[in-house]
């Protein structure tokens, strides 16, 4: 079964560089090995997806984005993401997203976008599992987060990222937060998540921040909250290899973040107002718990 997710796995990143092909299953089959048929039904199997609609979901997102983020002609967007002309791409924006590419780029608001998939996951049940983590590497520090607005989904039933998808569609959810990606607050950035305190209990939220003065649509199920300013105790471990580390680093960093105690520098905490955020980016900053306080 591993071998099926790797193999899929390097479909999928095969097909985020060849978006432009317009032979793909042909293409791909040559790439992997396998038949044409053969691809597609392990693609199925493990995506819930075919392949021919995974590829034109990334094609259109990929297009969204540029339109979004760049000043490039709308005709030449099309023709680089393999569309016949700027009419076919207006045409497909506009079923999928509600709007045409022009009224997009004055008007960036959330969209469903298909993000780029990861079906290859550490396995935490493996025997002999090597890992390099140092605990020598973790660190706390004092951030402070300036008033922004929070959107995203709140979900009291779920205690973490793994129950949160119980209750949510994962390419639903992280498409639209994805297509915010340029139009997020850059502290709270997009797929920053965490957890509020109610009731005596911790709940997950997952989703974006943004500025103070967004005033933008929000998709059905989020919800947009303001965030006051306020100190963070940010407990992290930098980069690591998220297929051997990522399950010893997110221990780690959690034992110290909930377990820490704020007066050892002159802080207690302050989770009434605000939420306790989470930033995982393995291959970049690493992976962050971040809990508010105030001088103590």
């Amino acid at each position: 079964m591993k071998e099926w997710v790797e193999t899929v796995q390097h479909m999928i990143d095969w097909i985020e560089t060849h978006l432009d092909q317009t032979r793909m299953l042909h293409d791909l089959s040559e790439e992997i090995g396998y038949s044409p048929w053969y691809c597609s039904v392990l693609f199925h199997d493990v995506t819930n997806m075919t392949i021919k609609s995974y590829a034109a979901g990334r094609r259109l997102a990929r297009a969204a984005e540029e339109i979004r983020d760049t000043r490039e002609r709308i005709l030449d967007t099309a023709v680089k993401y393999g569309y016949s002309s700027q009419e076919a791409l207006s045409r497909v924006f506009k079923e999928q997203y509600g709007c045409t590419p022009a009224v997009y780029r004055k008007n960036p608001v959330p969209i469903r976008l298909q993000v780029h998939k990861v079906v290859l996951l550490p396995d935490y049940s493996e025997t002999g599992r090597i890992t390099k983590m140092e605990t020598s590497r973790l660190f706390i520090k004092v951030e402070h987060i300036p008033a922004h607005k929070y959107l995203g989904i709140w979900e009291e039933k779920a205690a973490g990222y793994g129950d949160f998808w119980n209750y949510h569609d994962e390419d639903d959810v992280c498409g639209f937060v994805t297509s915010m990606d340029k139009l997020a607050h850059p502290i709270v950035t997009a797929h920053t998540a965490g957890w509020k305190e109610a009731n005596g209990k911790r709940f997950y939220f997952y989703g974006t921040g943004v500025p103070e003065d967004y005033s933008g649509p929000v998709p059905q199920g989020f919800e947009l909250r303001e965030i006051p300013a306020g100190d963070y105790l940010v407990f992290g471990y930098p980069s690591f290899d998220y297929m051997t580390e990522n399950a010893d680093v997110m221990n780690a960093v959690e034992e110290l973040a909930w377990n820490y105690d704020p007066h050892i520098l002159g802080y207690e905490w302050d989770e009434t107002e605000h939420p306790d955020y989470q930033r995982h980016c393995p291959e970049g900053l690493g992976y962050q718990v971040l809990r508010p306080v105030r001088k103590a």
